[in-house]
């Protein structure tokens, strides 16, 4: 077996040199190509002779399980070295057509944006956005490998890699899609009831359990003496669906994207309580994401996706591109909104629904990098809200999931200027969060299901 032969095939012996991949060490040492490819190779070959001494037992293992499932097994003890080395791939794209799942809303617009003004085209690929109906339907397309990547909530490829709501399966973020971009919608019928310590018995819809929508709604009830799973119903309602129950008085509001929450307002139905950036500015809410088992079968492919992405992502984080990127995403293929609305979400100028015009350049941003610490203020909250039971390593998760390295090698080749650090503190509704302090600051709540 050469050095750089795929462990993974069933048909291959992995020897007995100190690689495992050869019979001997003189055979080891008389072939040692250079490259990260073999080097890679060559840790996985070794891992699995060590989960497996004897060929029989791996060849069994594999085919049982298959070489995808084999290489996350693998990829559980070396997986941020493995994917940062193959985001360092610049070759030409395993694939060209690829297909990439995403929800209609504002939150996936350079993912969407990348199709119709040609990002991806600069990348050699060819690559079909796909509407999807709900974040269930594309982790599920996702998992199935219909969807080669996917437009996700950012909190959704932790708990898929935890297994929560989802057999485990390593995911990566590499780059974040949106900060900010969400609000607190509510009925007309509640403009004179704008004091949360009065929303006893409230129907709240949130677009889904694994999203930082259900964790800054949670956050703001509690903050305000409002336990959400005693005094509240929390409905799970894909954002599309959303405006026809608040009119159909189904729901009293909602904390929901930007377009949506602005098209209850276009539509005489809503108006905007708070931005999400006043409960904490620069939050993360979606992100591009992608099975750790896909980076690794086509590493060139995937890294051409992502550079697609970051340089949309640069675009889109100037204003006085926002009008044209609007009326690219607003068609009905995409967003399936009038411009109206999507202008006013992406521009910042926009109809409160209480009778004002508002001007905030910032009321949702593009800043890709994938901040660890943005992944540990997730697990606290998954742990708040009792969906991890136990112990956590909130910085060895937020380091698999979250690619801040890879995002910043990629930024840098392509002239982008990375943060200097994976990690940084900041502030919801008044409290500070250090990243290094998990423990603290979960503690310090006084309504939670876990401690």
């Amino acid at each position: 077996m050469a050095r750089s032969d795929n462990p993974f095939d069933a048909r291959r012996r992995l020897g007995g040199c100190s690689c495992g991949a050869h019979a001997d060490q003189a055979a080891h040492e008389a072939s040692l190509p250079s490259g990260d490819a073999a080097v890679v190779r060559v840790v996985e070959a070794a891992m699995l002779r060590a989960l497996f001494p004897h060929d029989a037992g791996r060849r069994a293992f594999l085919k049982s399980v298959g070489a995808a499932t084999a290489a996350a097994a693998v990829a559980q003890f070396l997986p941020t070295q493995f994917v940062a080395e193959a985001f360092a791939e610049a070759g030409r794209p395993e694939r060209a057509d690829l297909k990439v799942g995403f929800i209609p809303i504002t939150c996936a617009t350079p993912i969407i944006m990348a199709k119709p003004m040609g990002f991806y085209e600069k990348q050699g690929l060819n690559v079909d956005v796909v509407k999807t109906a709900g974040w269930a339907v594309v982790r599920d397309k996702t998992l199935n490998k219909e969807y080669d990547a996917a437009h996700m909530l950012a909190p959704m490829p932790i708990a898929i890699t935890l297994g929560l709501g989802s057999n485990p399966v390593p995911f990566a973020v590499p780059a974040i899609e949106n900060v900010n971009g969400q609000a607190i919608c509510l009925a007309n019928k509640h403009k004179d009831n704008r004091d949360p310590k009065n929303w006893k018995g409230f129907k709240l819809a949130i677009p889904f359990d694994y999203s930082n929508h259900n964790y800054l709604l949670r956050y703001y009830l509690a903050e305000h003496g409002i336990d959400p799973d005693t005094d509240v119903q929390l409905r799970s309602v894909p954002p599309p669906e959303m405006v026809a129950n608040l009119r159909a008085d189904n729901i009293d509001g909602f904390l929901a994207p930007d377009n949506i929450v602005q098209r209850a307002v276009y539509d005489g139905v809503g108006f905007i309580h708070v931005l999400s950036k006043e409960i904490w500015d620069g939050h993360p809410c979606c992100s591009f994401s992608v099975a750790q088992d896909t980076i690794r079968e086509m590493p060139n492919a995937t890294a051409a996706l992502l550079r697609a992405i970051l340089q949309a992502t640069a675009y889109a984080s100037r204003l006085e591109n926002r009008k044209e990127i609007a009326a690219a995403i607003a068609p009905a293929n995409y967003l399936n909104q009038p411009l109206t609305v999507v202008e006013q979400v992406l521009t910042g100028t926009y109809a409160d629904g209480l009778g004002s015009v508002r001007k905030d350049p910032r009321r949702v941003a593009f800043d890709p990098f994938p901040y660890e610490s943005f992944a540990i203020w997730t697990l606290t909250q998954m742990k708040r809200w009792g969906q991890i039971k136990g112990d956590v390593d909130y910085a060895a998760v937020a380091r698999q999931v979250y690619r801040a390295t890879d995002a910043a090698k990629l930024m840098k080749q392509d002239g982008l200027a990375p943060p200097e650090a994976t990690t940084k503190t900041f502030v919801v509704m008044g409290k500070p969060f250090d990243p290094a302090k998990p423990q603290e600051y979960l503690d310090s709540f006084k309504i939670k299901r876990a401690s």
